[in-house]
């Protein structure tokens, strides 16, 4: 099994449908999807420009605990970003960033780390992407920018080997994340 390294965004609840949005602000300029309508736990509706499995028939997360979508984000142009999409042959788009896509997301409405957090997972299918997520500073600063936009408590950079995240962005919110213990 590959690499699957990720960007996980913890927020408070009631956060998730303007996170969202923002997740949508960094979707490619033009989709050959229809939008994805999605009814979130608490009634409020979010229109997406990405697919939940592969497919984009409305969903109604008031019962489930997770929501899976199908992304492809922009990512600046950083030397990390412009070697692997030479090699994919994914060339630029006019504001100098690349489309680069499949990233997964997991809406998780219970975050691992504290319930009473929401946590948005972006993880990358395969061990080149996971590759680049770990390489480039433009993504990484893209995730905690996300972050600090929509009021998050903190983003975590995440290597997919069940250990802690490394901490790549806090807004100082009291007790959030949980402080590294000690050797």
């Amino acid at each position: 099994m590959g690499l699957t390294y990720g960007y996980d965004i913890h927020l408070r609840p009631r956060s998730v449908a303007g996170a969202l949005a923002a997740v949508a602000g960094l979707a490619p300029p033009s989709r050959d999807v229809p939008p994805l309508d999605v009814t979130l736990p608490g009634g409020e509706r979010v229109v997406l420009p990405f697919t939940s499995g592969f497919a984009s028939e409305p969903v109604d997360c008031s019962s489930l605990d997770t929501l899976d979508l199908d992304t492809s984000l922009m990512f600046p142009a950083d030397d990390a970003v412009r070697a692997y999409a030479a090699s994919y042959g994914l060339p630029p788009e006019e504001d100098g960033r690349v489309r680069i896509g499949y990233v997964y997301l997991t809406v998780r409405f219970e975050s691992f780390l504290d319930p009473r957090y929401t946590a948005l997972e972006f993880w990358a299918p395969t061990t080149g992407l996971s590759r680049l997520f770990e390489r480039s500073a433009g993504i990484r600063r893209t995730f905690t920018d996300l972050a600090e936009t929509v009021g998050a408590a903190c983003c975590q950079f995440d290597a997919g080997d069940g250990s802690p995240g490394e901490v790549c962005w806090v807004s100082g919110e009291a007790g959030f994340p949980p402080a590294p213990s000690s050797p």
